[in-house]
């Protein structure tokens, strides 16, 4: 049973990163602080409303369970529940207290994370939740493979940072523009391929980058994250067509569209009941 851990974070420095990314650093001594999870590492992250300094989350349980306290925040009248979405955690540095969360910008901002974070401030204040991580490389597998878009970027940029020299890895990013081009220090043996979207509907691009892609020899492990729909996609191509072990993968869909987390949620905790 997963326990619920909850955070709070003091904005202490935006900069951005890419014209569309943008990368803020929290001041937040307890999810610096944590230890024993993977580079991939997500949080989620909560908004005040709008007349508020901070959001006001409900209560944890007695219990700790996260899916019970869930339950609790998605009954919260609509006027009273703060805004939510899921974030990886960028970087952690204990010693300073800090937490860094890239943020995508969207060209309309009308979602609750983009447009808070485009016009975030030194002192504004968020909730975090978490965190939770998936990347966990078998002892076995000889290389990595790691796909996503655009919003599993900050993930992929800690994976391939914490990579170890002995580590091997091929990389497959969809972004939407050369622009949006991220570099990484690393001390892995890397392969990083941009592919960049442009007009195509998302994900096909990679879709058609990765089943075209020369791939290594020896057992793998592949890391796949972003849209739902590709990721699943993606995940088929590997198991059917290039013989990769259903265990040798981990996947999530980050989003999927037409949906909102909040929506996917509710979907989610409906189907766990």
């Amino acid at each position: 049973m997963a326990l619920l851990a909850s955070h709070r974070g003091r904005v202490t420095a935006v900069r951005r990163v890419t014209p569309q990314m943008v990368r803020i650093t929290f001041d937040c001594r307890t999810l610096a602080a944590t230890e024993g999870f993977g580079p991939d590492a997500y949080v989620k992250v909560f908004f005040p409303l709008p007349g508020q300094d901070e959001p006001q989350l409900p209560p944890a349980p007695s219990s700790g369970d996260v899916v019970s306290w869930y339950k609790t925040y998605l009954a919260m009248p609509d006027g009273a529940r703060p805004p939510m979405r899921t974030y990886t955690v960028r970087a952690l540095r204990p010693e300073l207290d800090e937490v860094d969360v890239d943020f995508v910008l969207h060209d309309d901002n009308l979602g609750p994370a983009s447009a808070w974070a485009a016009r975030a401030a030194v002192g504004d204040l968020v909730a975090f939740v978490g965190p939770h991580s998936l990347y966990e490389v078998p002892q076995a597998a000889e290389w990595q493979l790691l796909v996503g878009d655009e919003t599993a970027l900050p993930a992929i940029g800690a994976i391939v940072e914490h990579l170890p020299r002995s580590a091997r890895a091929s990389i497959y990013v969809e972004i939407p523009d050369r622009a949006e081009r991220q570099t990484f220090e690393t001390a892995g043996a890397v392969e990083l391929h941009w592919i960049v979207r442009g007009n195509r509907p998302h994900g096909e691009a990679l879709l058609d980058a990765v089943r075209a892609a020369r791939l290594p020899s020896g057992a793998p492990y592949a890391w796949v994250s972003g849209e739902a729909d590709i990721v699943k996609h993606v995940r088929r191509h590997l198991v059917r067509d290039r013989g990769f072990d259903k265990a040798a993968i981990c996947f999530t869909g980050y989003w999927r569209h037409g949906l909102s987390e909040d929506a996917v949620g509710r979907e989610r905790v409906e189907a766990a009941s």
